[in-house]
């Protein structure tokens, strides 16, 4: 099995794409793609580990785009990491990123919650090169301003939230171009609600995926998504969303998806 969606502690996972590697591989996978948001400064680590523990490492990367104040996450696979523009968008948003994650830490201080940047960022041992607002919400936690990392989120961080700031808008459309232009492959993580409208406009863009078996999703979710990649071409991809190691495999994709992605190149 492959597990096509896991995240490193080069952007908000728990653990070194080198660990994530070897736990996978401890875990009886046969290939996993590390997909982390907006950055691919861990993939050369995760390919070395690869080859050290025996398995098969895909370049991934997922994209953080919204449409109408809705996330749209873009995932891409067989990505060429050092393309300019893919390098250029890339750095582009995580400096967003860090702009947006300081002011959320002001507000923060605003209501009462002091916390300095070097806290937050210290979350993945200063390894993160794509800051979210999960290190913020460790850095609650470990405060103790929070009784768990869910409450972080639903006291200060989600949309709505007194210390939420809005994100760069990059549109699907820009992020599906990106992936492609790099030699990759977009594939649309784990899509919610705005599946059937925004479909059509994704695939006429270069979108040639769709993750169907996720965390989020139950049994009539699969079905449902199953059926739209079926009348538009869509390869069915799927993962853990892994956020630490614990989490590779809860769910994955069979082995010839990986030959399925290469041949949408």
């Amino acid at each position: 099995m492959l597990d096509l969606h896991t995240h490193s502690s080069a952007s908000d996972g728990k653990e070194s794409p080198r660990e994530i590697v070897r736990q996978a591989k401890e875990r009886g996978l046969q290939g996993i793609a590390l997909t982390d948001h907006d950055t691919c400064v861990g993939l050369e680590e995760a390919f070395a580990a690869g080859l050290t523990y025996g398995l098969a490492v895909l370049p991934g990367i997922e994209l953080s785009a919204e449409w109408c104040d809705k996330d749209v996450h873009i995932l891409g696979y067989w990505i060429s990491q050092s393309d300019r523009q893919l390098t250029a968008l890339t750095a582009k948003l995580r400096a967003e990123r860090a702009t947006r994650i300081a002011s959320m830490v002001a507000r923060l201080g605003e209501l009462g919650l002091p916390l300095t940047l070097s806290e937050v960022t210290d979350q993945n041992k200063g390894d993160a090169h794509s800051l979210g607002r999960p290190h913020v919400a460790r850095a609650l936690l470990n405060r103790g301003y929070v009784g768990n990392f869910a409450a972080a989120f639903d006291q200060y961080l989600e949309r709505g939230r007194p210390a939420y700031v809005p994100r760069y808008k990059l549109l699907p459309e820009e992020a599906i171009k990106a992936i492609v232009g790099s030699g990759g492959v977009a594939v649309w993580a784990h899509p919610g609600p705005l599946a059937k409208l925004l479909l059509k406009p994704l695939v006429k863009a270069g979108l040639r995926g769709i993750e169907v078996y996720h965390p989020d999703h139950d049994e009539a979710r699969e079905r449902e998504l199953l059926g739209l990649a079926c009348e538009h071409g869509l390869v069915v991809t799927g993962g853990s969303d892994a956020h630490s190691a614990a989490a590779l495999g809860t769910k994955g994709i069979g082995n010839h998806v990986w030959y399925e992605l290469w041949s949408r190149r």
